[in-house]
């Protein structure tokens, strides 16, 4: 009896695993335990007999001395263990790697021309496995030196070509850090592990079954390739069980309701589902979006990761559509161009809410049959390449039609700003007020009225009450905007700040445009300092605004389902950093616009996810 099979646990693979943990809790789903038990009971079930075997033929043994002493099927507890805490730490890692992919947009579409490639690169990856499976056979009856390197193959190699034909097409399409990091850490650090123990002779393997060939000194070949080869297993296996969850949340048209832990049977089925069959525009719009959102909505972006399922694919939509809508806007070369887009997204939403077409024939056409809709035929007639997948992919099934027509009214409002009218129809705080809902407090109300959907339940009054709350929510998060964007906004010659507060200072919108421009030409003069102290008063009185409408809201995300609190806190309190950054005294804002390093939003992200309490007023 021995522990020092043991003390390796101790010392190099429970380490890992507590502070994997402890990063990952705040993150972590029911999902994400689904996944974890399922790998972990596949590996210890398929590992057990081919190591209790390898213990019997003294492939490798385990001195007396280095070990416990309890056994199952002759394997010591702690190998036992070993399976369970590799599977566990690898898992982990990927899942932490893996969380900001939406794994939707990597999924691909089998195309002719297209599908002869991928059948090409299936069949490549089928034949190297089969031949070194056969390779291993042929080690195993040799009886040499390369047995136990046969019995790897033979072993690891044929669940490798399952997960292979079954995913392959994913695999490939995910990013590098998706998949390789997760191969490439744990195996490097298992190598370790392994030279150290078979230096310590924690166990042994055989010098008549082993090749002699070290990796490097003290780390034998065949461990090497044990260590690679199990952990693609795991990769592999988790990237599988994603590729199922993609299939099932991205395609409703093949399976119209999801449960939060699909059956063993439903994942394969879902890995089932033919690549020629997907909808490779709803692939294609979801991708657009991602991109869409990495570029222009950073904070969402980074909130959206820890929403899940089929909600965050709506979420995303969602704002893909306001930046979309935004944009075409914006982007307009003449105010008569703004007004046209203006008037053909009112269309647009006009053809969704409107009623079903019957045909001669007797036919029903819904509006947003992807055919042969009006809502669809408008998308097509009316708005460019770059913008319709998104216009088409909109939920508008589970939203109703009065705030995303407000939307729309807020973007009218931002057409009276001219050079005559600096601060456009802003003339009091309601008219900002006013302006904070239409463009932000009905985006925050759409995203309730989503969650609310995905997770059903949630009585009238209370609904009632979050869609008020959600609202309120919106209009600080617009004032927080306005006050990052105060520069940004000026040179766009736009003074969102009211006539009276301007006046207090003794400034106009002209003056204040005039003064930013020249602090910024010339910051270290006295002109300039007096009057950067007047914009940081009017930044202040902002965010006074932006944190009342955040105080009297914020409690009510705890009245949201269970899945979606932790979640939506994250979407608050990362754009809300913003306005605590602005409240940090000595805070610099760099080219008119207030920003907050990555590494700090997925601070305050994870601290929000971990019930750390955000400050209220002060910068963390």
């Amino acid at each position: 009896m021995g522990y020092d099979y043991a003390l390796v646990h101790l010392t190099y693979t429970v380490p890992p695993a507590i502070l994997l943990s402890l990063i990952y809790a705040p993150l972590c789903t029911r999902l994400d335990l689904y996944k974890i038990a399922f790998l972990v009971t596949i590996a210890v079930l398929s590992t057990i007999p081919w190591d209790s075997y390898l213990i019997r033929t003294n492939i490798w043994s385990y001195p007396p001395n280095a070990v416990i002493g309890w056994k199952l099927f002759q394997i010591p507890v702690e190998e036992i263990f070993f399976f369970v805490i590799q599977t566990y730490n690898t898992s982990l890692l990927y899942l932490l790697l893996n969380k900001a992919v939406l794994h939707s947009i990597h999924l691909v579409k089998e195309k002719r021309g297209r599908q002869e490639k991928w059948k090409y690169i299936k069949l490549i990856g089928q034949l190297g496995l089969a031949l070194a499976i056969k390779k291993g056979v042929t080690f195993i009856q040799a009886r040499s030196k390369k047995t136990y390197l046969g019995l790897i193959l033979v072993w690891a190699l044929p669940f490798l070509f399952l997960l292979w034909s079954l995913a392959y097409q994913f695999l490939i399409n995910l990013p590098m850090t998706s998949t390789l990091v997760p191969i490439a850490l744990p195996t490097l650090y298992l190598w370790i592990v392994d030279t150290l123990a078979l230096k310590r002779g924690t166990w042994v393997i055989e010098t008549g079954t082993k090749t002699g060939i070290q990796l490097w000194d003290g780390l034998e070949i065949e461990e090497a390739l044990f260590f690679l080869l199990t952990n693609c297993l795991i990769v592999f296996g988790l990237v599988a069980f994603d590729n199922a969850v993609a299939v099932l949340n991205t395609f409703p048209s093949h399976f119209e309701s999801v449960p939060v832990l699909p059956s063993p049977a439903m994942l394969v089925r879902a890995l089932l589902v033919p690549a020629s069959t997907y909808d490779d525009d709803r692939i294609l719009g979801l991708r657009q979006s991602v991109m869409r959102l990495k570029a222009k909505s950073r904070s969402f972006y980074l909130a959206s990761s820890v929403f899940q399922g089929r909600l965050r694919i709506d979420l995303i939509i969602l704002y893909s559509f306001c930046r979309v809508a935004d944009d075409l806007i914006d982007n307009a070369e003449s105010s008569a161009e703004a007004r046209q887009w203006v008037g053909r997204l009112k269309e647009y939403l006009d053809a969704c809410y409107s009623a079903p077409v019957k045909t001669a024939d007797g036919r029903t056409i819904e509006a947003r049959d992807p055919n042969q809709g009006v809502a669809t035929q408008c998308v097509m007639r009316n708005f460019p390449h770059e913008a319709r997948l998104t216009l088409l992919l909109l939920p508008t099934d589970r939203l109703s039609k009065e705030p995303l027509y407000e939307l729309i009214k807020g973007f009218e409002m931002d057409l009276d700003f001219s050079t005559t009218q600096l601060t456009g129809p802003i003339k009091s705080e309601p008219d900002l007020d006013l302006y904070g809902a239409r463009v932000a407090g009905t985006v925050a109300l759409l995203c309730i009225q989503l969650v609310m959907h995905h997770y059903p339940g949630t009585d009238e009054a209370k609904a009632k009450r979050l869609m008020a709350a959600g609202h309120d929510m919106g209009i600080a998060l617009q004032y927080t905007n306005i006050a990052r964007d105060l520069g940004v906004d000026a040179g766009n010659k736009r003074v969102y700040i009211p006539p009276p507060w301007l006046k207090s200072l003794k400034l106009t919108a002209e003056s204040f445009i005039s003064g930013l421009a020249a602090s910024s030409s010339n910051p270290s003069s006295d002109s300039s300092s007096f009057f950067l102290t007047k914009v940081d008063a009017l930044r202040q009185r902002l965010l006074d605004r932006s944190f009342l409408f955040y105080d009297r809201s914020v409690a009510a995300i705890e009245e949201l389902p269970a899945e979606a609190r932790a979640p939506m806190r994250v979407a608050v309190e990362s754009y809300m950093q913003i306005a605590r950054e602005l409240r940090r005294p000595g805070f610099a804002v760099k080219a008119g616009r207030a920003t907050v390093p990555a590494w700090k939003r997925v601070w305050v992200a994870w601290g929000t996810l971990s019930g750390r309490p955000m400050g209220r007023r002060k910068g963390v």
